[in-house]
């Protein structure tokens, strides 16, 4: 469990940058339903990252 709400932040922008390299790689091979699921996983790892109040309180 995360510590401190820093450190939780920098693992869900780990999970946004890994999320970052597999799109390049599904757009280069077209692969629009893994795009998908991208722009879900995206979505969701922002409402953890901007949620009001955070998480950690």
């Amino acid at each position: 469990m995360p510590i401190s709400e820093k450190e939780l932040n920098c693992y869900l922008f780990d999970q946004l940058a890994l999320l970052e390299d597999i799109e390049e790689a599904a757009k280069e091979d077209q692969a629009e339903k893994t795009l998908v699921v991208i722009a879900k996983k995206r979505r969701q790892i922002e409402r953890k990252l901007y949620q009001q109040p955070p998480l950690t309180k």
